[in-house]
């Protein structure tokens, strides 16, 4: 893991009056910020004060023209995965942190949506920080650096996983995988299989997420 922290930033929404919450948008591979920050129409009526960012992931991806990535993939196998979080959550991480300056909040006033390896990145590192985060919210993901979990967890943010049963890209079996380990570890963890979906976002999902903001965001 590299010490050097690479600054990230994405477009981001706020509301006129004063901020006091935040939903951090994080993309999936070969994607960017643009990509997940229309979602914030979806969300802001319900949650008044609060900021929405999807910041661009720290690394080009060759051939994918404004494509980014988290990490690298190549094999798609569960070290390469793995390795990808452990060697490069940092940067998320803080920008997390620094968003918390910007806006003068505090853990439990954000929360992370990732997509794909976005939330791979989410799931990462949303245990492994001091103070529990208000929620995390992941579409077609995965869990990574699992053999760890148990020794590294500080907190435990409630979360909500949703995946598509059709997904060719993220099988939906990393669902039941995920929430298998993070409920032996003492997660307050939902699940929801969109029907007939594949590598994607269905409205279902979203009024899920939508409900799940509120409920503990807003507390």
């Amino acid at each position: 893991m590299s010490d050097k922290i690479i600054e990230i930033d994405g477009p981001r929404l706020e509301p006129k009056d004063q901020i006091n919450k935040l939903v951090i948008f994080i993309h999936g591979y070969g994607s960017n910020g643009e990509d997940l920050i229309s979602l914030t129409e979806q969300f802001y009526k319900a949650l008044p004060n609060t900021a929405f960012v999807s910041p661009n992931a720290p690394f080009k991806v060759a051939g994918y023209g404004p494509g980014f990535e988290w990490f690298p993939l190549s094999t798609l196998s569960y070290e390469e995965k793995r390795q990808g979080t452990i060697n490069n959550h940092q940067h998320l991480d803080a920008f997390i942190d620094a968003q918390k300056a910007k806006y003068n909040i505090e853990d439990k006033d954000i929360a992370l949506f990732g997509f794909s390896q976005g939330t791979m990145m989410a799931l990462y590192i949303a245990p492994r920080r001091a103070n529990a985060l208000g929620a995390v919210i992941g579409f077609s993901g995965a869990l990574t650096g699992v053999e760890q979990l148990d020794q590294e967890t500080k907190s435990r943010p409630p979360i909500l996983l949703v995946h598509g049963d059709m997904d060719d890209v993220v099988p939906h079996k990393h669902l039941a995988e995920a929430k298998q380990h993070l409920s032996k570890n003492g997660f307050n963890i939902n699940t929801h299989t969109s029907k007939g979906i594949g590598h994607g976002i269905a409205p279902d999902g979203i009024a899920l997420a939508a409900n799940f903001l509120v409920k503990h965001l807003l507390k």
